[in-house]
Formats: structure tokens, C-alpha cells, sequence
């Protein structure tokens, strides 16, 4: 995913926007890049931290507490906004909608969610057999609550973005062996966290591995 956003943040600095960004993971490293970056976060520790770590950093990250329904205050304001694991747990019709309000013409989005026939897979073989039948065509998730969500199929993101006016330009897997490879492997094995890295990458853009995807990205403007 850092390569496909690494390329769009080639060049001029950019307004950029994380939205649910919390302690910053992706905020600090795009402004280690030399972008303008705001962070808008429900979570006042989570800012906190976010704070911390681009004092740390030796960058400036500006950090809003307020969720997306306070977008709609700064219209046309991001050339870029980056919304990683937000979909799951508000509606994705309205949040797209708000996130298209707030970009600029030529703005780009970095979309990231959950996938849903990997989790479908990964609790099978934990042997949570009826939460995998549950996921199967909704989301236990999404009806829990929970704060992993609801997830997604590539199909009915692209369904999302198309309905709220944008065109999708790149999808890419994400996670597609990672969650499965045993942590004891990669501690043993010399090499092998830089072979499976390299592998991931491989992937990452060819379709037929979306299924299996713990993560789907998407690009779209």
C-alpha cells in the first residue's frame, strides 16, 4: 500500500487529510514527505499520542478532535484524504459523500477496509464456524458494534465509491498472507519477514488475490 501511496505524494507538498487517522501511523510518515497533514480523530488520547510522535518525528501534524461529520466545515480544502479503516464502523454512503465534499478538483482518496471472504477464512480455521457462516453475506461485526466492523468485498467498495461520484483508479491486496504465515516461522526462519514483504508485494495488484485480502485499498478521485 506505502508504494501505491508513494507514488501519488511524489512532487508539490499537498494538503492531506486523515480522517480516523488517530495516533498517526500514516499522518507522520506523509509528513515526513513534506505534506501539510491534519489528523481529524474522535479520540482526544489518541491525538494526544499523535502529538507525541511527530514532536518525536521532528515534523508538524495538526490534530482536530471531531469525527466526519465535521467536514463539511472545510470544503474543497484536501488534495489527498486518507480514510484506512473508518468505513467499517460509520455509514459508507454518508462518509464517502463528505469526503467527496472536501476534496479539492484533481483530489485523490486512499480508501482502506476490511475484507471480507479473508475473514470468512481466518475464522474457519480458528474454528469459529458460525462466525464465519455469519460473515459469509453480512458482517456480524457491523451488528456487534465492534470496532473491527462491518467488511467489505472489492465489488461493493467499488459500488460505494461509484455511488458517491468517484472513479476507482487502483485496487490493491493488502495482508494477503501476513495474518496466516505463524509468527513462530518468521522468528525462526533468517530472511523470511523480507521474503514474505517481498511476496505481499507481489500480489498486491493482481486480482485474482483480492479474495484473500485481509485488507482491500483503494485510489479513486
Amino acid at each position: 500500500m506505502w508504494d501505491a501511496l508513494d507514488r501519488v505524494l511524489a512532487g508539490e507538498p499537498r494538503d492531506v487529510l486523515d480522517v480516523g487517522g488517530g495516533t498517526g501511523g500514516f499522518a507522520v510518515r506523509v509528513a515526513e514527505l513534506g505534506h501539510r497533514v491534519t489528523v481529524v480523530d474522535p479520540s482526544p488520547d489518541a491525538l494526544a499520542s499523535l502529538g507525541r510522535r511527530a514532536r518525536e518525528a521532528g515534523v508538524e501534524v495538526t490534530g482536530r478532535q471531531g469525527d466526519l461529520a465535521d467536514l463539511a466545515a472545510e470544503p474543497k480544502s484536501a488534495d489527498l484524504v486518507l480514510c484506512h479503516g473508518v468505513l467499517e464502523v460509520v455509514d459508507p454512503g454518508e462518509a464517502l459523500a463528505r469526503i467527496r465534499e472536501v476534496l479539492r478538483p484533481g483530489g485523490q482518496l486512499s480508501l482502506l477496509v476490511a475484507g471480507r471472504h479473508s475473514a470468512v477464512v481466518t475464522r474457519a480455521m480458528a474454528g469459529h464456524f458460525q462466525q464465519a457462516l455469519a460473515l459469509l453475506d453480512g458482517d456480524d461485526g457491523a451488528r456487534t458494534g465492534g470496532r473491527t466492523g462491518r467488511r467489505f468485498t472489492a465489488d461493493e467498495v467499488r459500488g460505494l465509491l461509484e455511488g458517491a461520484g468517484f472513479t476507482t483508479r487502483a485496487t490493491h491486496a493488502v495482508r494477503v498472507f501476513t495474518d496466516l504465515v505463524p509468527g513462530s516461522l518468521l522468528d525462526l526462519e533468517p530472511g523470511s519477514s523480507a521474503a514474505l514483504t517481498e511476496l505481499e508485494r507481489a500480489v498486491a495488484e493482481r486480482p485474482e488475490y483480492l479474495p484473500l485480502a485481509a485488507q482491500l485499498h483503494f485510489l479513486a478521485d
